[in-house]
């Protein structure tokens, strides 16, 4: 189950002032899942404008209702021909991703790929991605903060957004957040996936992601 507490941390931060997110990148995707465009700036090169929209994209991902539109998967472990697991290449590259602050165009033309053979839509779409760096506090017992402590949570948010004009994205449709953040650090095999309508969910996403509902990972 996903601490609503642990959301609030991350979406508390997330304002022009206090946004300690360094990267954003992205591609604009045509219906049938063709790259026309893509882009990979210093978050802060942005204006406060820029900056202001873009974070209320992020935002939608952590913000959403807990267990219900942000749900917690852990990734599938697939097998050679012995039988024997493998490490989940989407995993590996959510990774590297994150280890690289979203700098290596490489692993992101790879993902915007992976992304648009199995993403279902008729129309034409933008896959943002987001590189943040979160120092957790210290607590005491009682709760109460103690400074910052040396745990660093470095994550991604991505979300796939309808584009309602050329390059004008709308309102995320879907979207994950990685690692997921648990017991207050960085759950490397594990995802946190939104989805804005849970009655019509992209499925899709879990499936070219290779998770699985954590309820079910034994």
């Amino acid at each position: 189950m996903i601490n609503r507490e642990d959301m609030l941390a991350l979406t508390r931060r997330m304002t022009v002032k206090r946004t300690s997110i360094t990267r954003i990148a992205g591609s604009y995707m045509d219906e049938e899942g063709f790259s026309e465009g893509t882009f990979n700036t210093h978050f802060q090169n942005l204006s406060p404008a820029e900056r202001e929209k873009n974070l209320a994209l992020a935002k939608a991902v952590p913000f959403s209702e807990t267990n219900k539109n942000l749900k917690e998967y852990c990734f599938e472990s697939e097998k050679d021909q012995n039988g024997k697991a493998t490490v989940n290449p989407m995993r590996q590259l959510l990774i590297g991703m994150r280890n690289c602050g979203l700098k290596n165009d490489a692993l992101m033309d790879t993902f915007y790929e992976v992304i648009g053979e199995k993403y279902q839509t008729d129309s034409s779409y933008a896959i943002y991605v987001f590189h943040d760096r979160y120092d957790i506090p210290a607590k005491g017992k009682d709760h109460e903060r103690l400074g910052e402590s040396e745990n660093v949570y470095e994550y991604l948010i991505c979300v796939i957004c309808p584009l309602e004009n050329e390059y004008e994205p709308g309102e995320p449709e879907c979207g994950f957040l990685f690692p997921a953040f648990l017991d207050g650090g960085a759950a490397l095999n594990c995802v946190d996936i939104y989805q804005k309508n849970t009655k019509n969910p992209h499925t899709e996403l879990k499936e070219l992601l290779g998770c699985r509902p954590v309820d079910n990972r034994r």
